[in-house]
């Protein structure tokens, strides 16, 4: 089993590089390449997901992103440190309005629903310490490349 981590800064910007690098592991663990496009464009939007959640109540901490090979499948595990509203921690990040909650919760539904269309494979957790994305996809043939 082989893992690849990567920490960003919730920069827009930086939502490009978890693509190419996501891709890049894909390919290399043995993924199709016609589904390479949907693991890209399923990474891209948990990212920016992310980065939004963080931006938006001002958060420094860096968006999580584990890229994880194992014998017949490939998982990416889209994590960050926005607590759920209703704990303790959630409620004190909260602080916006109702119609400032409703963009957000409209917002995030929507790129869930992208993923969700990309990926077969999808679990969505969250919890007091923040979020988690995991998508994965099968992989075919051997992953020894050069």
């Amino acid at each position: 089993m082989a893992t690849v981590e990567l920490r960003f800064s919730a920069q827009p910007e930086h939502v490009r590089t978890a693509r190419l690098v996501a891709a890049a592991v894909a390919r290399r663990a043995g993924v199709e390449e016609a589904v390479l496009d949907e693991v890209r464009l399923a990474v891209g939007e948990a990212c920016s997901r992310a980065v939004g959640l963080h931006r938006g109540i001002g958060l420094t901490a860096p968006v999580r992103v584990v890229l994880t090979e194992e014998d017949k499948t490939f998982s990416i595990e889209v994590g960050d440190e926005v607590p759920v509203a209703g704990t303790a921690a959630g409620d004190a990040a909260a602080g916006g309005g109702a119609a400032a909650d409703s963009d957000v919760d409209t917002e995030d539904e929507m790129g869930l629903a992208v993923i969700s269309g990309l990926v077969d494979d999808l679990e969505v957790t969250s919890g007091e310490s923040g979020g988690t994305i995991r998508m994965s996809w099968p992989v075919s043939g051997s992953s020894d490349l050069p």
